[in-house]
Formats: C-alpha cells, sequence, structure tokens
C-alpha cells in the first residue's frame, strides 16, 4: 500500500519548474487580451454552495461534483465550471441597470468524473463573460476574442467550431417528445451517432419532417455552406431565426477577418442545460481535446435573481499548455 502523504489524488498534480514558470507566462499573455479589450478581472471562491450547481441551474452532474458539508449542515462544493459562479457574483454585487459588463477570470475548477480517467480533475481555466449584451454583435465579440486568446498564446492553425442550441430546440418542440426522450436524442446527436438518432428516429412519433431534421443534424458541419444546408431543415420561425442569427454572426467575422477560423457543427450540443443560443469549442491539432469552450446563456442569471443576457468563453489553460508543449515550441 502506497504512502498517501506523499501522492496527490488521481487527477491533481504538483506544478513547479519550467512548466510553472511556462505557466505563468501564458496565463500572463491571456490577461494581456483581457485588459486591451476592456474586461475586468473577477474572483469568486473556489468553494460554493451546491445550490450554484444544481440541476435547476443546468450545469455540472451532481455526481461529478466534490461535495462536502460546513459546520452548518450546508452542502457546498469545490467550484466545477467558472460560468455559474460569475453569473452568481453578478447578480449578488452588481446593478442591473449598469450593464453591460465585461469581466474577466483565471483559476481553478474541479470535476471529479469518471470520464476524466488520464485527465486532470483539477484544472486551471482562464476566461471572459461578457453579461448585459445580446445579439450577433455580443457573440461575434467574443468568438473574436476566443481567436485573440489562441494567436496570442501561440497557436496559428486551429478552428472553432460553432453551433446552435436554439435550434436543436426549435427542433424538438415541435416532436411531441419526453424529456428523457429529448436527453437521450441530444446524446445521441452530440456524440455523432448517426445510426444511434436514426434508429432511435425510426419508430418515433413524429411528423417525418422533425424526424428527418433530426437525422440529419450531427452531419450538419463544415464552413459557411452547411448554414445554407441546415436551413432546409429549419421547421418553424425559432429555427429560422437560428440561422438567421448565425449568418449574421459569420458576416461580422468575415468583416474583421476572422472567418477563416470558424466552422459550423449543428450536432455540438453541450451537456451543460443553461445554454440558449450559439455554442463553440475551439481545436488545433495535437489534441482531440477542446482548448477553449463558450455559448451564450440567456436565463443563467435568472436563476440567482438578475435578469440579464449573457455570453462567454473559457480556455482550458493546462490543455493549451500540453498542445503547446508538444510542438516543441515551434509555434510558442
Amino acid at each position: 500500500m502506497k504512502n498517501l502523504i506523499i501522492h496527490t489524488p488521481e487527477g491533481i498534480r504538483d506544478i513547479y519548474g519550467e512548466e510553472m514558470r511556462r505557466k505563468t507566462a501564458l496565463l500572463k499573455k491571456l490577461n494581456g487580451v483581457f485588459a486591451s479589450c476592456g474586461y475586468e478581472p473577477i474572483e469568486t471562491p473556489t468553494i460554493e454552495y451546491f445550490d450554484v450547481f444544481s440541476r435547476d441551474v443546468g450545469t455540472t452532474p451532481s455526481n461529478e461534483l466534490y461535495k462536502f458539508f460546513d459546520r452548518d449542515g450546508n452542502t457546498l462544493v469545490l467550484r466545477p465550471d467558472f460560468t455559474p459562479s460569475v453569473a452568481r457574483a453578478v447578480a449578488m454585487h452588481f446593478r442591473a441597470e449598469d450593464a453591460p459588463f465585461r469581466l474577466c477570470y483565471s483559476g481553478k475548477t474541479f470535476v471529479n468524473s469518471a470520464e476524466y480517467q488520464g485527465r486532470l480533475k483539477e484544472s486551471t481555466q482562464a476566461g471572459v463573460e461578457l453579461i448585459g449584451e445580446s445579439g450577433s454583435a455580443a457573440d461575434a465579440e467574443v468568438l473574436r476574442l476566443t481567436c485573440d486568446l489562441l494567436r496570442e498564446a501561440g497557436l496559428s492553425e486551429f478552428q472553432v467550431s460553432v453551433g446552435e442550441v436554439d435550434f436543436f430546440k426549435a427542433l424538438v418542440s415541435e416532436s411531441g417528445f419526453a424529456e428523457e426522450q429529448v436527453e437521450e436524442i441530444r446524446a445521441l446527436i452530440s456524440n455523432k451517432n448517426f445510426f444511434g438518432v436514426a434508429d432511435l428516429l425510426a419508430s418515433a412519433n413524429t411528423a417525418p419532417e422533425i424526424r428527418e431534421a433530426l437525422t440529419r443534424l450531427p452531419q450538419l458541419f463544415g464552413g459557411r455552406e452547411v448554414l445554407d444546408e441546415a436551413a432546409v431543415y429549419a421547421v418553424n420561425d425559432r429555427a429560422k431565426a437560428a440561422i438567421r442569427h448565425l449568418r449574421e454572426i459569420h458576416g461580422l467575422l468575415a468583416e474583421a477577418g476572422y472567418d477563416r477560423y470558424i466552422s459550423y457543427d449543428f450536432g455540438a450540443l453541450s451537456k451543460y442545460k443553461y445554454y440558449t443560443g450559439i455554442i463553440f469549442s475551439a481545436f488545433t491539432y495535437g489534441t482531440g481535446e477542446a482548448v477553449a469552450k463558450g455559448g451564450r446563456y440567456d436565463r443563467l442569471l435568472s436563476h440567482f435573481g438578475t435578469d440579464l443576457p449573457a455570453v462567454g468563453v473559457g480556455l482550458t489553460v493546462d490543455t493549451l499548455m500540453n498542445t503547446l508543449d508538444r510542438r516543441h515550441g515551434t509555434e510558442n
């Protein structure tokens, strides 16, 4: 039996020496971009009440949280995700009439998931939240900022894959499916399980056009042309509005010269239920994991008593560092 006193728990590690110096330098670069774009730093506690990340909020599943109790019997958790923490802090300390708020953060997150075998359960994230602005311009701003952060970090080749959660919600709203069925379909589509989606929908009691649209959803990914292909399956005004929104975003990104970094994926559906509009992940060669993830969450702050739209992005600093290290310093 190993001596646990001189070991760290699974998925948690020490960082020191040259690696620590590189990490500090990377965070300094990211913070420089945040400041230059007008984002103010905010620090939220590592420990939050369980309700900040409850099922109603739509964040990390309860069985993936590190939970414990305070002396009064309240359930506490180690923060698994910055966005609900920042949303809670804004609702608690900021006046809605003073919006918009451009906030940035960096710190540790903790996720105790079986899916994290061989991966870190304690990781460093850095990101921004643009709170109080809705519409295409705000979404495009955060997508441009994501590209700027990755370029400043040292990446020159990457893709930001953009989806639209509301397109999927528009389709299932017409389907008549129960919540459990919707969640099963969402998981299959998100995993690009083409055959699983087709098999589940083959006997589903729903309109043929809904069945066809949902079956096609995991295959709708690629460049600007995918927006036109997806428009064929826009069965209602809500779905049409989602396509129109993505086209507006693409136009703004193209005007600024960022469209070469952007692709679209209508099968991108996060396990985080608080997303309401665009959702995106950034990928680069050398790793199969996303180096950044983000999206729009217009109803999250209402859980904390403030009704403000919002969009944000978080970079997984450890994954980004590993990617740069594997390139032996050729881009950093």
